[in-house]
């Protein structure tokens, strides 16, 4: 049993059994293993592609098996989905897979279970991909290992932006890797030195981005640092947008609404440092507002303060120019760096959710300076948190297209239709992040 299949199978085992979040443990088992390089990559596929695809892999155990997954013990139902994963998507040799996956059950279930596990596995193996999905991909939520409502809600955002039949492309790259992206804080570091730093090339559409090969990005310098991170090109071009909407007055005041773990906070007092405004960034819990001052601790003395408040009742009226509000949603828009989370989420899940982000919008609506903008930011590209949440402000759309133009280099037309921008991860290679600003009258 190799060091590499232990640890992707303890990282899906405390996903799948004690609510982990893969992209949070599984640098704490590389390390506890002294895993690096090809095993270590090895190691982050395996446990990551099992995540995503486990519905399509239940599919196909229960027409193996003969019976429901759920109805198995958590330990064999993993091993399984790991030993399918190494069978169907990684061109591990079929005896391999069938092998690791029998000694790993004995291991942690005993004999008799890996008896029935050797069985299951070598119906498994009889087939390749292309012949399992003719059998059980009868649908687009199987064949792309989504839950339809997913793929409902998908299809409907899509749909509404002009993408109508494009939603197999979408799903299709949820299920690929997202490349590492780095953020390199302007007025901290330079983008080309961070280039030279990393080893990697520059983003596509944010000024600051550099796209790293692989490699550990907590190694490099600057990211210790912190004057450059990991963050999704998508995110740095809708929180820049906010400062590029207007030229940026001295004395300023921005409000990071629900700043936590701090990106777009670093990146926008970044921003606020050289336009000699501040930044006010706000947030609920404790440890995530400890996770804000980390994220922030380069950007110079006195421009970024952290809060610990609730972003529905703080503040105020009236008393920021410019402010981001980065709403907590389902996050179906970064299905392909938490591969786990479209399998948590629950339809019942986005009325409070909806909830929330209406009355986080509307204390943000209040906090607003007269003249001042307002980025209302998601992940998630579901309209329900999105178009229909904006129709109900009382402030009027600016053309964010021509913000995200100006931080690009690009044509506001390539944005859309507008007023909104809405990133898809098929078109951009982002997070399908979605943004809408307002401004609140002078008068």
């Amino acid at each position: 049993m190799s060091t590499a299949r232990d640890v992707a199978y303890d990282c899906v085992m405390a996903v799948s059994t004690e609510g982990a979040y893969a992209n949070l443990l599984m640098p704490t088992l590389l390390e506890r293993a002294r895993l690096e390089g090809r095993d270590a990559g090895f190691a982050t596929e395996l446990a990551y592609g099992t995540l995503r695809m486990r519905g399509l892999y239940d599919a196909i155990i229960e027409r193996a098996a003969g019976r429901d997954p759920r109805d198995l013990d958590p330990e064999v139902r993993v091993a399984v989905w790991l030993g399918t994963h190494q069978h169907l998507a990684m061109r591990v040799p079929p005896h391999a897979a069938v092998n690791e996956t029998v000694d790993q059950v004995r291991r942690e279930r005993g004999v008799g279970a890996s008896k029935f596990a050797n069985a299951v596995m070598r119906r498994v193996t009889e087939r390749d991909a292309a012949e399992w999905m003719e059998a059980v991909g009868t649908t687009l939520a199987t064949r792309h290992s989504h839950p339809a409502w997913v793929v409902e809600e998908l299809e409907a955002a899509l749909a509404a932006d002009g993408h109508d039949g494009e939603v197999a492309a979408l799903l299709e790259s949820d299920n690929s890797p997202a490349r590492v992206t780095l953020v390199a804080r302007p007025g901290l570091i330079d983008r080309e030195e961070l280039i030279q730093q990393a080893g990697g090339e520059a983003g596509e559409y944010s000024p600051y981005a550099v796209v790293l090969p692989g490699g550990r990005p907590g190694d490099l310098e600057a990211v210790a640092e912190g004057t450059a991170a990991v963050q999704d090109e998508g995110s740095q071009v809708v929180a820049a947008a906010l400062a590029a909407v207007q030229p940026i007055e001295p004395g300023e005041r921005w409000l990071d609404l629900c700043s936590g773990p701090g990106g777009k906070a670093a990146l926008l007092g970044a921003l606020a440092a050289d336009g000699a405004a501040t930044l006010d960034a706000v947030e609920l819990h404790p440890h995530r507002a400890a996770l804000v001052r980390q994220s922030t601790r380069a950007v110079p003395e006195g421009v970024v303060t952290v809060h610990t408040g609730d972003g529905t009742t703080y503040g105020e009226s009236g008393a920021y120019d410019r402010i981001v509000l980065d709403a907590p949603c389902s996050g179906l828009g970064a299905l392909r760096r938490r591969p786990e989370s479209r399998w948590r989420r629950q339809p019942e899940d986005l009325p409070e959710l909806v909830a929330l982000q209406k009355a986080l919008l509307a204390n943000a609506e209040r906090l607003l300076a007269p003249g001042g903008v307002l980025a209302y930011i998601t992940c998630s590209p579901v309209l329900a948190e999105t178009r229909e949440i904006v129709a109900g402000s009382t402030l009027r759309q600016r053309d964010a297209r021509e913000a995200v133009a100006g931080v690009t280099g690009t044509e506001p037309r390539m944005w859309g239709e507008g007023p909104h921008v809405q990133l898809w991860t098929h078109i951009h290679g982002t997070d399908a992040m979605f943004l809408a600003l307002l401004e609140k009258p002078l008068a």
